[in-house]
């Protein structure tokens, strides 16, 4: 004979599981409990008859061997089991350590466990009725909180919808979900809700509720839901004193939180998020001493130490000298290192002490100037324990070290903390943008990104896109371009990739930066990925050529406008460096962290409220083109530069004069590629930007309407013409010749030498100049004159030119001589010339360009008129030539 069990004390989600498991192997006997929740024992009373569950005390006298044991793990003994009895275990809990290991054991984390059971009974299309599709609804609604929990899976869901569709009744479930309470559990109801108390603990509010229910038969858990929806606890604990000893019943919202520790500690068990203990031999007062003495150890910090910690911090030896801190604390800006001896702190060394000891002249040591002391916390410690470290030692700047080697891993400063007391604390890892991540990428790439997430995974390297692309994939804006940090050995990380994959990796060591070359191992990588690709359909040609990985680094500036020196740091500080919170945000993707979006700095608050906002007040004084940046960004999302970043720009514009041109212009070309380009330059010319640059940098009306319809590809000019200007985008070359066209030659000049503007680019611009200059005298000349003039000029330059007049007449002339003037030439060549037995030598241009010109300016159309005129040439310039000589 084969049965199933459950657990005593039933809830939905056990009888659920029962009839799932009888419906998926009819021959198994499903044996209700002996004891049910009130609510599940109504609904048996009503309905029961209708299902197909079988009362322990009806079982036929046969031996049991084999039991299904469902939503449960332990084992209740029924008549006919014995050592031989096989046990099957199907459960969503997590797997017991004391579970004997000859039982087979199946565990999913769903939810609930008639999920697992619903999920067999539509893979078979299985057929039911609506009580028992009702019953299996309301063991998922029950175990999930009617789908709002926390461990709620979308299968869940889906197991739901699927009920629903068969015909489960929603009125039904409602009626026994919510249960009323009977007199006697309204008794209790009240003097728990009365003497129910809040405890604070690692920033967890828990509720203690005790009463006294010995005269009580009724089941506690209803009487538990109904206080835990009405108080709203991170967690619940009822202690009830009961005939047979303090009964505990625990429910938990967090996944910080997981009960059945605690109800192990007292003997019992369950889940996480529900469990129950039954303490005998003790009173209520004890039981709920021991309590509140165990929650700590119990209770996981909501926000811990290792979450805001900067990892690999500054140290200082004892000898130090307080000139090397000095210049320590000017470099990378930190208030306070922490002395080290034999990598145990020993003391804090702060700005202030080393500033009064340098401005007496003594130049005394870190040990001498410290504030002495062993002060530390662990990466796992609450931010309350942080806060008495703090309190205690009056340190602003706390190491953090490592629970079992005792060594410093980080620090964490009182800005940290401030930061994290907020309204709104800023934990890294609270969204996970996974899904969007894989709609965003193609295959080929997505593929790619695993694999290399999968071997840092393997290094114990933290791997993480970061910057614009995290910032454009939460803005519903995703490129497919990607940058790539790891926390960790980036050039170890390259070369595990090649040994792996193929291809060669090229590397820097100063900077900590690889790249993996991979062109030429496509095909291999297609076939090696095949699993995670459609290989019939994702050519080679998808892979990019390399992959560029950059070590985590931190970076600082010597004095105001140089490029920083970069050294090796944390995730967080490599984040730190950049330009603003928006581009401060990462995505980590190595093993059971994929797709946890990091925000270290505020980003993803202010992506929401659309601001553009600096990390620190000296950034834009570090790098002024930072400047240019923020109005681009303002403009290209529709943002607003934040007030006291504004402010910080406009002290900090005339750095702008002191940053070379080739930074500037690189800035300047992004913003003539974007859509918004007149925005742009309009907000840079309001706010004195422009002018900060150069004096004769300005933008109009004119500007904008020219350029902003300038054509964005090669393939947009106008009559077959072909840009001239080597690795330079065509935008950028039309666009500065627009801008300089109508500056005086001085002016273009001095804006030339200023932006540091190409070779190339500055004689077109040039060159447009001067014909824009000299187009009026062309009106009404005839072809060959025209043509003389723009022989020599670029056909970009007359092309800027065109843009550049306003005249219809004058716009005529270019757009002839380029559709049709300069491509006009004569039948006859030097060797026809040869071959009359002319002589080599000038004679043969200037004939040349006569019939050229004849043909120009209409005085021969046909190739007889031409000979003809040939003649005349022939004879006119032969009598010259003689004189020549």
């Amino acid at each position: 004979m084969r049965i199933i069990l459950t657990h005593e004390q039933s809830d939905f989600d056990a009888l659920a599981s029962l009839l799932g498991a009888h419906l998926l192997d009819e021959d198994a006997l499903p044996v209700l409990p002996r004891r049910m929740n009130r609510n599940v024992s109504a609904f048996i009373t009503i309905y029961g008859s209708e299902l197909p569950f079988v009362d322990p005390r009806d079982l036929p006298a046969k031996p049991v061997e084999e039991v299904t044991l469902v939503d449960t793990q332990s084992l209740i003994t029924v008549k006919g089991m014995g050592p031989e009895t096989k046990v099957r275990v199907i459960d969503h809990h997590a797997v017991r350590d004391d579970t004997p290991e000859s039982w087979d054991v199946t565990s999913d984390e769903t939810g609930a466990t008639a999920t697992l059971f619903v999920e067999g009974l539509r893979e078979r299309d299985s057929h039911l009725t609506t009580i028992q599709a009702t019953l299996l609804l309301m063991g998922i609604y029950e175990d999930t909180g009617s789908l709002t929990y926390t461990r709620t899976t979308p299968r869940d869901l889906n197991a739901a919808a699927y009920l629903l569709e068969l015909g489960a009744s929603l009125e039904i479930a409602s009626d026994y979900l919510n249960h009323p309470l009977s007199t006697e559990q309204q008794k209790l109801y009240d003097q728990l809700r009365a003497n129910a108390e809040t405890q604070r603990v690692h920033g967890h509010n828990l509720v203690i509720a005790c009463g006294d229910a010995r005269d009580m038969q009724e089941e506690l858990s209803t009487v538990a839901h109904k206080l835990r929806d009405l108080l709203d606890p991170d967690a619940l604990f009822l202690l009830v004193t009961t005939q047979g000893g303090v009964q505990l019943i625990a429910r938990s919202t967090s996944d910080n939180i997981d009960v059945s520790e605690l109800a192990e500690h007292f003997g019992g068990g369950g889940h996480e998020r529900a469990s129950a203990s039954l303490i005998k031999d003790s009173d209520l007062e004890q039981v709920c001493a021991d309590l509140i003495e165990i929650l700590p150890k119990h209770v996981r910090p909501a926000v811990t130490v290792g979450q805001i910690m900067s990892r690999g911090p500054q140290l200082l030896p004892p000898g130090t000298s307080a000139e090397e801190a000095a210049r320590r604390m000017q470099r990378y800006g930190y208030e306070g290192y922490p002395v080290v001896r034999d990598g145990k702190v020993i003391g804090l060394l702060t700005r202030r002490a080393v500033d009064r000891a340098l401005s007496h002249k003594l130049n005394l040591t870190a040990e001498q100037l410290m504030d002495a002391g062993d002060y530390h916390v662990q990466p796992g410690d609450a931010i309350e324990q942080l806060q008495r470290v703090m309190t205690e030692s009056g340190w602003g700047q706390i190491p953090v070290v490592h629970p079992e080697s005792n060594q410093v891993i980080g620090i964490v400063t009182r800005t940290d903390l401030l930061k994290t007391l907020t309204k709104e604390p800023k934990i890294p890892g609270r969204q996970n943008l996974a899904d969007r991540l894989e709609i965003a990428l193609p295959p080929a790439r997505l593929a790619l990104l695993k694999a290399t997430a999968q071997v840092a995974h393997e290094q114990r390297a933290a791997l993480y896109i970061v910057g614009g692309f995290v910032r454009d994939l939460l803005l519903e804006q995703p490129s497919q371009d990607f940058d790539l940090v790891v926390e960790g050995n980036a050039i170890e990380l390259a070369r595990g990739l090649a040994r792996r994959y193929g291809g060669r990796v090229t590397s820097h060591s100063r900077f900590g930066t690889a790249k993996w070359h991979i062109t030429e191992v496509r095909e291999k990588l297609r076939h090696s990925l095949a699993d995670q690709l459609d290989s019939d359909q994702v050519p080679p040609g998808e892979f990019p050529e390399f992959l560029d990985l950059v070590s985590a680094r931190t970076e600082f500036y010597t004095h105001p406008t140089a490029l920083p020196t970069v050294e090796r740091g944390s995730i967080k500080l490599d984040l730190h460096r950049r330009d603003f919170t928006i581009n401060t945000l990462a995505l980590r993707l190595d093993g059971p962290y994929y797709g946890d979006l990091q925000d270290y700095w505020g980003g993803l608050n202010d992506l929401r409220e659309g601001r553009v906002r600096v990390l620190h007040s000296l950034s834009f004084v570090d790098d002024p083109t930072r400047m240019l940046r923020a109005v681009r960004f303002e403009q290209r999302f529709g943002f607003q530069i934040e007030q006291r970043t504004l402010e910080l720009l406009l002290e900090a514009r005339s750095l702008l004069g002191r940053i070379s041109g080739d930074r500037i212009r690189h800035e300047l070309n992004h913003i003539l590629l974007e859509t918004g380009v007149c925005n742009m330059m309009f907000r840079l010319q309001q706010l004195g930007l422009l002018s900060a640059i150069h004096e004769d940098l300005v933008w109009d009306e004119w500007l904008c309407d020219k350029i902003e319809n300038l054509p964005s590809a090669e393939s947009d000019l106008p009559w077959g013409l072909e840009p001239d200007l080597k690795d330079i985008p065509l935008r950028h070359g039309i666009a500065y010749t627009l801008w300089l066209v109508r500056l005086p030659s001085s002016a273009a000049r001095g804006v030339i030498a200023r932006l540091r503007l190409p070779r190339l680019l500055v004689d077109t611009a040039l060159a447009a100049r001067r014909l824009r200059q000299d187009l009026p005298s062309l009106a009404g000349q005839a072809p060959s004159k025209i043509a003389a003039r723009l022989h020599d000029v670029s056909p970009l330059a007359i092309y800027a030119t065109y843009l550049a007049t306003d005249a219809e007449n004058l716009q005529t002339v270019l757009e002839n001589y380029l559709t049709e003037w300069r491509h006009v030439s004569s039948s006859i060549d030097g060797h026809a010339l040869q071959a009359r037995g002319l002589p080599p030598g000038p004679m043969y241009r200037l004939i040349l360009a006569s019939l050229r010109d004849a043909w120009l300016d209409g005085k021969v159309s046909t190739k007889e008129e031409e000979a003809a005129l040939l003649e005349e040439l022939i004879e006119i310039y032969s009598k010259e030539e003689p004189e020549e000589r």
